[in-house]
């Protein structure tokens, strides 16, 4: 745990952080701030999609595709990982968090855009992603390899240990639930699905999705409602946390803007390679229009979710000594708010938060596979393996499974960044186009390889 725990501090502290926030600020200086200056276009895109391709096609649709990556976005990072933000690096963490989802947008945008433009013919849907866009766009066929790789482990294996252990840890707290009959149960029901591949797992996210996160967001704003008279001393509480000189001689500046954007990335993976691969299945006319969408998804996650988790723990009075942690501080402050319900309130949305995040994290992990091999028996064979994960996850302890995720993540973003990096002027070249002909008063702009002769024989589905 040690020797883990010291690779997060270099990741984290002297790389990581730097090229997160040097990629958004750079993206959204180069697309003007597009994540702010098109967000009617983005919503409206959100409701119109409905993807629909050639007949006797199987296609993913826009809305499908975004309610994959809003699975594996809204999850144990939502409850858990808030909570654990705020408990280890104060309320101030929380201000971070926002900044890092209002700049991270414009990364996301790029590498969706990318993950769409580079995207080939699966057999059910597009697969596509940075493995996809390293080979074709940067030609650096070992990089993408090296990324599959990452991303397998860290989604299948890493972050699906800490979708279940949450799920078991909650449950445990609100129903006294056996970690081991639950964790089972939990792998079975991951197995059923996956097997069905991305058609039953864009079908069972596009149901989940919706509900979870209207009903978690309905309740949180009955409480803000319920504490409005309290919501101008908590911002106050949160602002004053990120930059107070209090905090600041005490080292926790730092630790608030560590804590921030590392449960910030995991929690709405901007930047971090693995929405790309959400993106790239879904029927579009124009790569941009996935991009936009996903720049969505982000602030769906990070300002609207996370922000109600902080809310609902800063309102209730919980302690925020770290004698309670994760998502059973998240369950202490509900309980607080609305009584006993309110354990169980949390152990119920998280199951559905946790475990849709399994299904998306799992469809990362293989179409990540297919890059790799076709081999059927390695695709059966990882998704068994993702099971058993899912299965070690619910008995492992707390601070294994989010260290180990730590570890695997940040170099997994560290790869998709320096991608993104070069290859982010094309992203930007689609934007232009987008927007020039939404300018000449086409309603749905349609973009053609020829458009882009330098890049045109990389391209296989425009």
């Amino acid at each position: 745990m040690t020797f883990i725990n010291e690779i997060n501090d270099i990741l984290w502290t002297y790389i990581l952080i730097i090229m997160l926030l040097g990629c958004a600020v750079w993206f959204s200086i180069r697309t003007r701030f597009v994540q702010f200056r098109m967000i009617r276009e983005m919503i409206v895109l959100l409701s119109e999609s409905a993807g629909k391709g050639k007949q006797g096609e199987k296609h993913v649709s826009s809305f499908q595709a975004f309610a994959i990556s809003i699975a594996s976005r809204v999850g144990t990072g939502n409850l858990a990982g808030v909570a654990t933000a705020i408990a280890i690096g104060g309320p101030g963490a929380i201000f971070w968090m926002w900044v890092i989802a209002l700049l991270g947008a414009s990364s996301a945008f790029i590498e969706s855009t990318l993950g769409q433009l580079y995207k080939i013919r699966g057999k059910d849907s597009f697969i596509g992603g940075p493995a996809y866009y390293m080979k074709k766009g940067l030609k650096q066929p070992w990089m993408g390899m090296l990324f599959a790789i990452l991303i397998s482990i860290t989604f299948g294996f890493a972050f699906n240990s800490v979708q279940s252990n949450t799920i078991c840890a909650a449950a445990e707290h609100a129903f006294g639930f056996n970690h081991i009959i639950l964790g089972g149960v939990l792998t079975l029901l991951t197995l059923v699905i996956i097997f069905g591949g991305i058609q039953r797992i864009a079908r069972v996210s596009s149901i989940i999705v919706p509900v979870m996160a209207l009903g978690y967001v309905g309740l949180a704003l009955v409480i803000v409602i319920l504490n409005i008279t309290h919501l101008p001393g908590v911002i106050a509480l949160i602002i004053s946390h990120a930059f107070g000189w209090k905090q600041a001689l005490a080292g926790g500046v730092g630790m608030a803007l560590m804590q921030g954007i590392k449960r910030g990335l995991f929690s709405n993976e901007a930047g971090m390679g693995s929405a790309p691969n959400a993106a790239a299945t879904a029927h579009v006319s124009h790569p941009a229009k996935q991009g936009l969408i996903q720049t969505l998804a982000v602030f769906t996650d990070t300002l609207l979710i996370c922000t109600c988790t902080a809310f609902i723990i800063l309102f209730s009075g919980a302690p925020l000594d770290g004698s309670t942690n994760g998502v059973q501080l998240t369950q202490q402050a509900l309980t607080n708010e609305i009584g006993s319900s309110g354990s169980v309130f949390v152990a119920v949305a998280l199951f559905f938060f946790a475990f849709s995040s399994i299904l998306g994290n799992y469809y990362y992990g293989e179409a990540n596979i297919r890059f790799i091999t076709h081999r059927k028996w390695v695709l059966h064979g990882y998704r068994i393996l993702v099971g058993g994960m899912v299965l070690f996850g619910s008995l492992a302890t707390l601070d294994m499974v989010w260290s180990l995720a730590d570890v695997t993540m940040a170099l997994m973003a560290i790869c998709n960044l320096v991608a993104i990096l070069f290859l982010g002027k094309y992203a930007i070249r689609l934007l232009n186009d987008y927007r020039a002909q939404k300018k000449a008063g086409i309603q749905s702009p349609v973009f053609k390889k020829e458009s882009m002769p330098d890049i045109e024989k990389d391209l296989e589905c425009w």
